[in-house]
């Protein structure tokens, strides 16, 4: 079977799997408007961007490479951000970028950084 998502409430009772795509999932994380969960899948040697509803339909890919991995969401749930390594070619260290996609999966964007960079997380909102 693999690595598979499954929901369950807080104490721990009814236990439910929500993932029934071939490949593996992992990294998983709610919205935060609790609809969605954004998830890692890895599948015949590529890894992709995913989200589905809370009951595991409606799963769609938003983006794959060679390596992409740990989604997080932005405070108005609009925009998934995740780590990407670009795959190495024997003579040079992998390059290591943070990505961003909208909900469309359209818009996939590099988020500029000095050097390498992995493990996005987004900040909370700044009430003012």
């Amino acid at each position: 079977i693999g690595q598979q998502l499954y929901s369950m409430n807080s104490d721990g009772s009814d236990v439910k799997r929500i993932s029934f795509g071939q490949g593996r999932y992992s990294a998983p994380v709610w919205s935060p408007r609790g609809d969605l969960i954004a998830f890692t899948k890895q599948l015949s040697g590529r890894f992709y961007t995913g989200v589905m509803r809370v009951d595991g339909t409606g799963e769609r890919m938003l983006s794959q490479s060679y390596l992409d991995e740990g989604p997080t969401w932005s405070p108005n749930g609009r925009v998934i951000m995740f780590g990407r390594e670009a795959q190495g070619d024997g003579k040079n260290i992998p390059r290591s970028r943070i990505y961003s996609v909208d909900l469309t999966g359209y818009n996939v964007r590099e988020v500029p950084t000095p050097g390498n960079a992995s493990d996005p997380a987004w900040s909370g909102l700044n009430p003012k």
